[in-house]
């Protein structure tokens, strides 16, 4: 069976014109960066879609704030990636003024094992 193929992230228009596409790989990497950076009550008719990892770059820093984010963000990919990634490993550090989110889970579709690490804020 076929994947069916999936607009890229943010959009944008391909050589030809047309609207860029993304393999579902690179469609799944594009969820999850949505959904980390999404804050909770920005999506109409999906109040508690997100986990707001945005408004945490000018927040608390420290374990704790570590931590809690942590957890918002795996009950997050849990809730709305949990059918098509499994996720293997989660971490969020502070470094100077920027929060870096690492995140390596497996396509269930595949078994194949991917890593992102998003990067918000300019890290020193």
């Amino acid at each position: 069976m076929n994947p069916v193929p999936q607009f890229g992230f943010p959009y944008g228009f391909d050589a030809a014109g047309r609207t860029a596409g993304a393999d579902e790989a690179e469609h799944i990497r594009d969820l999850l960066e949505q959904l980390l950076l999404t804050r909770p009550g920005e999506r109409v008719n999906r109040p508690d879609f997100g986990a707001g990892l945005m408004h945490a770059v000018f927040g608390a820093s420290g374990p704790e704030a570590a931590t809690a984010l942590e957890l918002a963000s795996r009950a997050a990919l849990h809730r709305y990636l949990g059918d098509v990634i499994e996720v293997q490993g989660l971490g969020v550090r502070a470094v100077d003024s920027a929060l870096i989110i690492d995140v390596q889970y497996a396509l269930r579709r595949t078994s194949e094992k991917r890593s992102a690490s998003i990067v918000l804020g300019e890290p020193a």
